[in-house]
């Protein structure tokens, strides 16, 4: 039993139903995914991978998002708060013999950042190609203070 709850570090209920099912005779491996918490065919929300480098003049977040079109996407500033989202539905149909099947698909995401002091959200930037969203957010030319002078009284 020790052996089946840290099957590959797997919490303990769905290691055990992988093996009581074995998955490859009664299910499609698309079906269950127990690795990323995801059932695709229930319309459960998966997170995508982020990226966020702060660059010389600029920080550059990218968002892995295959799949989607770039008219799927979202991207807002509201009080300095990033949100990046995706909705996209697919219909698809077949007609077979007089008779019609339909498969309904619906995936969606949200994402949100703070952004930083220093940066100019009038002037973020968006782009997506090959399943990457890039999105590039300017930053602010910070001057440095200058050191409080005392001024001696006479």
């Amino acid at each position: 039993m020790a052996q089946l709850l840290a099957k590959n570090g797997r919490r303990i209920l769905p290691a055990m139903l992988s093996n009581f099912f074995d998955t490859e005779r009664f299910f499609p491996e698309s079906l269950l995914n127990w690795d990323t918490g995801v059932f695709p065919w229930l319309g459960v929300e998966k997170i995508p991978s982020v990226n966020i480098t702060e660059r010389d003049k600029d920080y550059l977040i990218e968002v892995a998002a295959p799949g989607l079109d770039k008219k799927d996407f979202k991207v807002e500033v509201e009080n300095d708060i990033l949100s990046i989202s995706a909705e996209k539905e697919e219909m698809k149909e077949e007609k077979v013999d007089g008779m019609t099947r339909k498969e309904f698909a619906f995936n969606k995401f949200c994402r949100s950042f703070r952004l930083p002091e220093n940066s100019k959200a009038d002037k973020i930037d968006a782009t997506y190609k090959d399943g990457i969203l890039k999105i590039e957010i300017p930053k602010m030319e910070v001057k440095p203070v200058k050191p409080t002078k005392a001024v001696a009284v006479h």
